[in-house]
């Protein structure tokens, strides 16, 4: 099993300060979405309410930590192969980071550190006592190598130092680098600058993550710009870098959300979907993100000709809001309709705006995901992905033939 040592944490709060283009600044109070865990009958709970904005109270203590640890060994009955350090703020700016390390280090199971920029290590010899205390992996926000640019865009108070320990890392640590890309500001000469630096730091890989900046790539929690005067890049032309880059360095280049070019996702599946799915026989309408869209027209054309894809202007599926389900054509949609299964809509409602025009339709959910985008499939080989991938449409194949016409 991978064991999850969350150390808690807000955004903005525990990370020593909002970096500029982060996803939750400038969030504002919203009401509860609705989501898969709401009741049937009540929209809104703890996930859809507070847990996506990452509403945490704080830091745990370490104490805490460790009892949640050891309450989770004693209910399994195998143990860790991996162990990840997960919160919501910024990973290196917990406190007792190299005290949480060396009690895990008891384990003798390799340590990732998630999501961490490197903000809260003001020595090298933090990163190194870490390192010696069992990690082996390491996800860094990188941003930029240029300090000037970490210190302006990532309130990044020791930018040099990060960067020395961003180094340490790379020399005994799996580390994949992540960066926002910023159109006019880490992209073109600053990114190929921070590729050559990863590089010969000896970094496995790099997520390049397209910056989002309005509504319809997927800023929900009433922060509609983050940045003003700034052009989100198009998604052909994010897709287009990210290919430039990995074809010019040996380490790996995804990108989020999409696309990775070693394996060919998101939906590596599209290629041949004829060769791992099975034909299908009824019908339903499938709603989804304009970024899936494509790829799934392509998959149910040639495997299920009476299934047709509706997508919404919100890209990112799992992000799709009751405000998007309200702007489809009915017109469009069969007497069974498949939504997300991460959508962030109460079930009941959606019901009523799917059957405002007369006509009775079965909703339901479907799976949770149906690929790995660049983000995941970074440390993952293709067989993985087709797996994931195959696993995901045969749930979604068996939902069609159960409730479709």
């Amino acid at each position: 099993m991978e064991l999850l040592a969350d150390v808690g944490g807000r955004p903005g709060l525990d990370c020593r300060g909002f970096c500029a283009y982060c996803y939750f600044r400038k969030v504002r109070e919203f009401h509860p979405f609705g989501c898969s865990h709401c009741s049937p009958l009540v929209k809104g709970c703890d996930y859809c309410g507070r847990a996506i904005a990452e509403r945490y109270v704080g830091l745990k203590s370490l104490e805490t930590v460790a009892r949640e640890i050891h309450t989770i060994l004693k209910m399994s009955s195998n143990d860790p192969e991996r162990v990840t350090i997960s919160g919501g703020g910024d990973v290196s700016c917990y406190p007792d980071l190299v005290d949480l390390t060396e009690l895990l280090s008891s384990l003798q199971a390799p340590i990732h550190l998630g999501y961490t920029s490197g903000k809260g290590l003001d020595d090298l010899k933090d990163a190194e006592i870490i390192i010696s205390n069992g990690v082996n992996e390491v996800t860094f926000t990188v941003f930029a190598t240029d300090p000037s640019l970490r210190a302006r865009f990532m309130n990044d108070p020791t930018p040099e130092v990060s960067l020395e320990c961003l180094e340490a890392f790379c020399k005994s640590c799996d580390v994949y680098g992540a960066s926002v890309i910023i159109p006019g500001v880490n992209d073109g000469d600053v990114l190929r600058k921070t590729c050559d630096d990863l590089e010969e730091m000896g970094a496995r890989g790099l997520i390049l993550m397209r910056f989002a900046n309005n509504v319809k790539e997927g800023l929900i929690l009433g922060n509609k710009t983050i940045i003003k005067g700034i052009d989100s890049q198009p998604i052909e032309s994010f897709r287009d870098m990210v290919s430039e880059m990995n074809s010019a360095y040996k380490m790996r280049v995804t990108g989020t959300p999409l696309w990775d070019p070693e394996i060919g996702s998101p939906f590596y599946i599209a290629n041949n979907p004829e060769k791992f799915l099975p034909y299908v026989e009824k019908g339903a309408t499938i709603i989804t993100g304009a970024i899936a869209a494509p790829f799934l027209n392509s998959i149910f054309k040639r495997i299920a000709p009476r299934v047709n894809v509706v997508n919404t202007e919100k890209e990112i599926a799992c992000l799709i809001t009751i405000d998007d389900i309200k702007e489809l054509n009915l017109s469009e949609l069969q007497e069974t309709v498949i939504m997300p299964g991460r959508a962030l809509v109460h079930d009941r409602e959606v019901e009523e705006i799917l059957r405002s025009d007369g006509v009775y339709r079965i909703v339901r959910r479907g799976p949770e995901q149906l690929t790995v985008d660049g983000e995941m499939s970074i440390s993952l080989a293709r067989d993985e992905v087709l797996k994931t991938e195959i696993k995901a449409f045969n749930e979604l194949i068996r939902l069609i033939n159960a409730v479709g016409i």
